[in-house]
């Protein structure tokens, strides 16, 4: 039998983390109804080394706290009036964290058209526009990923065809920070953020 993979395993790298999320279902439950999505973007914050993250040299502040809690727990900030989606990945008072950065969406695509006004790839393909899509708020700050109403399926994955690293989006003037390659992406997934080259038609950069 496959080993289920173990959010809440602290040993665990951040990086690993990142990866192994691409390909899992994130689920959040509403009382408008439920949306699913596979996960397709995510980037790595490495805490207190990492200038670019909110923890960065040991910052503590109300607004980070989830972020010093056990691996699994889910941390959500307001940038610029958008909901962004992190999980903590490290043990009890190491803050460090994957964001969620986009989904491809699977159920509940009409109840996340009509939250966002949108259709298409535009839909889901970033960070601010997911969280919409998918009714996630500032209420499941501080809950597990691995119960509802915010939760990720960690029973079953999809497998992508390759992934790509990069560097990650909006992090200016961090030093070597700016361009450090943390953030991974379903290579031809057209759900992905800022997205160049060519999308996969046929499987969207999935394994069949």
């Amino acid at each position: 039998m496959r080993r289920i993979f173990d959010i809440t395993d602290s040993q665990l790298s951040t990086i690993e983390v990142a990866k192994n999320l691409l390909g899992r279902k994130l689920i959040s439950e509403t009382a408008e109804g439920i949306t699913t999505g596979w996960i397709v973007e995510t980037e790595a914050y490495l805490g207190v080394r990492d200038m670019a993250a909110h923890t960065y040299q040991w910052r503590k502040t109300p607004r980070v706290e989830a972020m010093y809690d056990q691996a699994g727990t889910i941390y959500i900030y307001n940038m610029m009036g958008n909901l962004l989606l992190n999980i903590t990945t490290k043990e009890i008072g190491e803050p460090e964290a994957v964001l969620i950065r986009a989904v491809q969406p699977e159920q509940g695509l009409e109840l996340m058209e009509a939250r966002r006004g949108k259709t298409g790839y535009e839909l889901t393909n970033g960070p601010g526009k997911m969280t919409q899509a998918m009714g996630i708020s500032m209420e499941e700050y501080g809950s597990s990923i691995i119960e509802p109403p915010l939760s990720v399926d960690f029973s079953t994955k999809r497998t992508p065809k390759e992934i790509i690293k990069t560097p990650r989006i909006g992090i200016p003037n961090k030093e070597e920070w700016t361009e450090a390659p943390l953030r991974y992406i379903v290579k031809e997934n057209p759900y992905v953020s800022r997205r160049r080259g060519p999308i996969d038609l046929e499987n969207y950069g999935w394994k069949p």
